[in-house]
């Protein structure tokens, strides 16, 4: 009979190439979302090789926050699939192995990824994102091309939030044109028109934006007072060297919290429901994220078993749909959660807990040679996959 020990070291070799290739391939995929929004900046924004790369980077710990327990699951799918369709499982059953002495190599691998993934969500996400919201201010600040993109509401500048609908980055005009000017202490004034242009003045940092048929509504906080002025032609002066002077600070957002700062925020206190128990999900997801690499592969250990039929391709599909079935699952609980009337523990962990325990269930049932017929939806879902990859090949 074959050391049960080198059985385990097989396995645990044979599930490190496909998780390779899976990570690659998803992470790859991942970062091709971001190509639209890299060249807008290489060709309109006149942003550098260093920078781009440096924005590509800041967004890899978010895109491996998801990626790594995907290809998890993949890896020990299509590699139990590949030792069940060479009847290596039977042989090892034959020889008196049960699937439960299978499981070391398969939870260590899991573990591994498990507590990769926790180092990239407790440590590399917050940071990322917090990099790249610093990088994106900076790249607006150095110009104000990038704050001026289409149908969103630009606050990168300090004092300044613009927004509008149309931009030419040809001829510099600009189509419905909201902004909304705090720079001046204790007034407040937001500018409306239809029309407007992009003038850069022979200082290279301070630009003016012109206003075409427009009105101004300046609101005094300090007596109460609201005026409005109609005008044909107004002319908003903006000195980037200024802003980039006067404000330093940036102010964070939940998920771009370290560990330790997220913690302390809510031990503070937060009176908002709602708020409190966002922060707490985001506490939550910091860890239930990674222990889906353990639920996501202890199901795809039977599952591989069960669906020794099918072909490899197949099997890839297969452990994205069940990925997707898990995070529907996870956003279904972000969605209940921001109310505050659903608990952020049960939100963020039941996932985890509905993956993992279907896996153990079909593990006994296999581990005990009974049969186990997926609920149809799973049924349909495969068979879906399974006329993919046929239409393909």
């Amino acid at each position: 009979m074959i050391p049960i020990k080198l059985i385990n070291k097989y396995i645990f070799k044979e599930l490190i190439p496909p998780f390779a290739i899976s990570l690659f391939f998803l992470t790859f995929v991942f970062l091709m979302t971001r190509i639209p929004e890299i060249t807008n900046m290489v060709v309109n924004y006149n942003a550098g090789i260093s920078s781009i790369l440096m924005l590509v980077s800041f967004t890899l710990p978010r895109f491996l926050e998801f990626t790594i327990p995907m290809s998890a699951m993949i890896s020990v799918l299509l590699t139990v699939m590949r030792m069940s369709g060479e009847n290596e499982i039977v042989a090892l059953k034959g020889a008196g192995v049960s699937l439960y002495k299978l499981l070391p190599p398969i939870l260590a691998f899991c573990l591994i990824a498990t507590f990769f993934t926790m180092w990239i969500t407790v440590f590399g996400v917050s940071w990322g994102k917090l990099s790249l919201k610093k990088k994106g201010i900076e790249i607006a600040r150095s110009s104000i091309d990038a704050a001026l993109q289409e149908r969103k509401f630009n606050s990168e500048l300090s004092d300044i939030m613009i927004y509008v609908s149309h931009v030419n980055m040809k001829t510099r005009d600009l189509k419905d044109v909201f902004i909304e000017d705090r720079r001046s202490r204790g007034v407040t004034s937001i500018s409306v028109a239809p029309l407007g242009k992009l003038i850069r003045q022979d200082d290279e940092m301070v630009y003016t934006i012109r206003l075409y048929n427009g009105m101004i509504n300046q609101v005094n906080s300090r007596d109460n007072s609201v005026s409005t002025i109609n005008f044909k032609q107004y002319d908003i002066n903006i000195d980037l060297v200024n802003m980039q002077e006067k404000s330093r600070k940036i102010n964070k957002e939940l998920d771009e919290r370290s560990l330790g700062d997220l913690v302390q925020f809510i031990r503070a206190g937060i009176d908002d429901k709602a708020h409190l128990s966002s922060a707490l999900m985001v506490l939550h997801e910091k860890f239930s994220i990674p222990f889906a690499c353990l639920s996501l592969g202890l199901l795809a250990f039977p599952l591989g078993i069960q669906s020794m039929s099918l072909r490899r391709s197949s099997g890839f599909g297969l452990g994205i749909f069940f990925f997707l079935l898990y995070y529907f699952l996870l956003a279904a609980g972000w969605s209940a959660g921001e109310t505050g009337d659903y608990p952020p523990f049960l939100g963020m962990w039941l996932p985890n807990v509905v993956m993992g325990g279907a896996g153990i269930y079909l593990l006994i049932r296999n581990a005990r040679e009974k049969p186990v017929r997926f609920p149809k939806i799973v049924r349909n879902g495969i068979a879906a996959i399974q006329k993919r990859f046929k239409r393909k090949a």
